[in-house]
């Protein structure tokens, strides 16, 4: 079966020099290694690795609760009025 492909200049010309010093079919060859070696699974990424460039880039206007004395003063209490 014949196809086409489309590669960058430069690779097309590498592959060519290759092949003729070599004598094959470089696409060939070069399916075949990737087709007939084993896949790796591939691990999913972490949330924290995803957000890492993230982290501190929000700024949500709302100041540390650990900062808030009024927050700390009622931590660990029921401070709804009856």
């Amino acid at each position: 079966m014949k196809t086409t492909v489309e590669v960058p200049d430069d690779l097309y010309r590498r592959a060519k020099a290759e092949a003729a010093l070599r004598g094959k079919d470089l696409i060939e060859e070069g399916l075949r290694l990737v087709l007939e070696r084993p896949r790796k699974r591939r691990r999913q990424p972490r949330l924290a690795e995803l957000m890492r460039s993230g982290r501190g880039a929000v700024d949500s206007g709302i100041p540390d609760l650990g900062s808030n004395p009024d927050y700390l003063a009622s931590l660990g209490r029921d401070v709804r009025h009856r």
